[in-house]
């Protein structure tokens, strides 16, 4: 008994109905608002390299019916796997096409946006909401020359982010999954406690 209980996965939430229906109003808040931050309210110990704030938000997105992508330092990490399964019940994809969710840990390798599930024209749904760890979420001033700036709906004016790390032509990736809009993908970035997004409406000012 000893045996098998220390080879469970690590503990997922302690209130998973509560806890999952606090941060899935928080991300579908974040969605809503681009370039706005929300707060984790609360916090859960995933293996190591998934971090407490992507896992959070697989465990509260993803199911059966939800495959989920990781990236290659993720899924190299085999107990991640296995928290992921035990805890979504999702299974985990190797092609990133295949994916509702794809989980990145390590930002600066990330695969290009476009490699990702697109959607159709006729179910923009059906494409990848990306996961992002990130370092630093924080607001920024619009003159800022490394906020990421936005315009779309949702955002009353503009809305200056500034994230970190993120993959060097992210800029020029953003620009052209706004153009495939209604398809492309979704961003959602979470890490120190924080949850901001990027979804495929969004418009990266040009020159910012």
């Amino acid at each position: 008994m000893t045996d098998a209980l220390h080879s469970l996965p690590a503990a997922g939430f302690s209130d998973a109905a509560g806890q999952s229906q606090a941060l899935f109003r928080v991300l579908m808040d974040a969605l809503a608002r681009p370039g706005t931050i929300g707060r984790m309210p609360f916090d859960i110990a995933p293996p190591a390299p998934l971090t407490p704030e992507v896992a959070a938000v697989a465990l509260t997105l993803a199911d059966r019916e939800a495959p989920l992508w990781l990236d290659a330092a993720l899924s190299e990490a085999e107990a991640v796997s296995s928290y992921l399964r035990f805890h979504t019940g999702a299974p985990v994809v190797g092609d990133p096409a295949d994916a509702a969710f794809a989980l990145i840990s390590d930002p600066g390798r990330m695969p290009a946006l476009e490699t990702f599930a697109q959607g159709l024209e006729d179910y923009p749904d059906r494409s990848t909401t990306l996961v992002i760890a990130a370092e630093t979420i924080t607001a920024a001033p619009a003159d800022d020359a490394g906020a990421l700036v936005l315009e779309g709906p949702g955002i009353a004016g503009r809305a200056a982010l500034a994230v970190a790390p993120l993959p060097a032509d992210f800029r020029a990736q953003l620009r052209r999954n706004r153009a495939r809009f209604p398809r492309g993908v979704d961003c959602l970035f979470a890490g120190g406690g924080r949850i901001a997004a990027i979804p495929r409406s969004s418009t990266l000012i040009e020159g910012m």
